[in-house]
């Protein structure tokens, strides 16, 4: 018999993690995330993380600088960042998107 466990979040009750990241379901190989961010000032941390990241733009633009490219993101796009990649986000107008990591990115602080 397979895995049974069902789990069920409420994103309005969710953890927040240090940058106002909520965190969202989470299995054993993934997790799942949402970001509600306002427009970026001053230049973005540009970070290199150890799990891969796939997302979906619900509302807002960004710019996603990654390995010397930048990609405009905007409502209806979806994205994916390479375990191991250099980037960061630019947020240009308020902006919400859902992400999922594999693994999960909040075991044992891979967001940090």
């Amino acid at each position: 018999m397979g895995e049974t466990t069902v789990t069920k979040i409420d994103s309005r009750q969710s953890p927040r993690g240090p940058r106002g990241q909520k965190y969202l379901a989470a299995g054993k190989r993934m997790g799942m995330r949402l970001w509600e961010e306002q427009p970026t000032q001053g230049e973005p941390e540009t970070t290199v993380r150890a799990y891969e990241t796939v997302g979906y733009v619900i509302s807002g633009r960004a710019e996603l600088h990654i390995e010397g490219q930048m990609v405009l993101l905007e409502a209806g796009d979806s994205w994916a960042v390479p375990e191991g990649s250099s980037h960061h986000y630019r947020i240009l107008e308020p902006f919400v998107a859902v992400e999922a990591t594999s693994p999960p990115a909040h075991v044992h602080a891979r967001d940090e």
